[in-house]
């Protein structure tokens, strides 16, 4: 008898393992959740994105909060999608772009949602000058160089975690001379949003030597959602009553010029469509607008208002507060048609419009810019707010 009751005994603890092994099992992660999570977008598959680059594994994640969910990849630490209500409580896609990271490797457009370093915008002629050295970055841009050389951040395997459904940090070591850069810089990028429909952008970086680093995000926006069409009608309000001239080539020309009586005056709402195709040097140069503009100091470090765009069709309304000095307005001019968005449609000229806080262009060779050189000991730190309501 004794014997039989250890065996009942050793076969009930046995199966009770079993049960607990199970139940265990069958809890999935927060990260587990948020990559089989569907609800943005059913262009969107986990399985389109699931692959290695750079013998690194790349996948799709989700942050989501109250009536707001974003999708990313950590290939270019990039945004894929962003849903927000309508004014008729629809849920609509406003970030364009493509539905898998093969699509995102072979874009004629690379930086669609993408985390931009280590220098976003433009280095005249790819060279600069830091305590007497001169350095190059590769061109990739004309004769400049643009968003960090030819494989910007937004062509990096970036590390993942996800502390909790709200929230995705990227990280990524650049290391000395990549592209051309001094230093080994450490980056981390934390995404999260919160139940009043806002996305934060949080940047921070250190280096162990002397390096420019203006970091941003480079989101294709069409407040109508994604496939849609047109962008023009979008209304827009810039809180800047100066902006950076440029030669033919994007370039800053080192002053800062007045809004008023121009068609970059934004200090109002406009329809971008309303003054674009005027006869202006300005416009000609930017092919429309891709503009730095210098908006208006507030407190240091603190958020001010950056820009307001109103979707005509849907009444979305996207408000951009930063700690950034300047805003790159860029009104979706070289989009030709070539690439198709995770709708189906094709990114034709216009139909959508990237919104950029920013450090000012070509800062490490215009003397009068505010300084984007970080210095070892120190931390580059900034934060951005896209918040997103509705208007009837």
């Amino acid at each position: 008898m004794k014997t039989r009751n250890v065996i009942v005994a050793s076969v009930l603890s046995a199966l009770l393992m079993v049960a607990c092994q199970e139940t265990k099992k069958e809890e999935p992660t927060v990260k587990e959740t948020a990559a089989t999570d569907t609800t943005l977008d059913t262009h969107l598959k986990k399985e389109d994105f699931d692959t290695t680059v750079d013998g690194k594994n790349v996948s799709l994640y989700y942050i989501k909060a109250d009536k707001i969910t974003v999708a990313f990849t950590n290939y270019g630490a990039r945004i894929v999608g962003l849903r927000v209500p309508d004014k008729d409580g629809k849920m609509t896609d406003v970030v364009v772009g493509p539905n898998s990271t093969k699509a995102f490797q072979t874009s004629t457009e690379p930086y669609f949602g993408a985390t931009i370093g280590r220098v976003g915008n433009r280095i005249a002629k790819g060279t600069f000058t830091l305590d007497g050295k001169t350095y190059h970055i590769p061109l990739n841009n004309g004769k400049n160089s643009l968003h960090g050389g030819k494989k910007g951040f937004q062509g990096i395997v970036w590390n993942v975690q996800q502390p909790n459904e709200k929230t995705l940090v990227f990280t990524y070591t650049s290391p000395d001379g990549e592209e051309g850069f001094p230093g080994n810089l450490n980056v981390k990028v934390t995404y999260s949003v919160d139940d009043t429909q806002n996305l934060k952008m949080e940047y921070e970086a250190t280096t162990d030597k002397k390096t420019p680093v203006n970091l941003t995000n480079h989101a294709f926006f069409n407040l109508n959602g994604e496939g849609s069409g047109t962008v023009l009608n979008h209304k827009v309000m810039i809180n800047a009553d100066k902006y950076t001239p440029v030669d033919d080539g994007l370039i800053p020309l080192g002053n800062l010029a007045a809004v008023a009586g121009t068609p970059f005056d934004f200090t109002d709402f406009h329809t971008i469509g309303e003054l674009v195709e005027v006869n202006n040097e300005q416009l000609k140069n930017g092919k429309g607008y891709d503009h730095n503009f210098a908006l208006k100091a507030g407190a240091a470090n603190a958020m001010n208002e950056a820009a307001t765009v109103v979707g005509d069709k849907s009444g979305i309304v996207m408000k951009v507060t930063t700690q950034e000095p300047g805003l790159q307005f860029y009104s979706g001019n070289f989009m030709q048609g070539k690439n198709t968005f995770k709708s189906g449609a094709k990114d034709d000229f216009r139909t959508a419009f990237a919104m950029e806080t920013q450090h000012f262009p070509d800062a490490p060779n215009q003397k009068d810019f505010p300084s984007i050189i970080l210095e070892p000991g120190n931390t580059y730190h900034t934060v951005s707010n896209y918040h997103f309501s509705t208007e009837k």
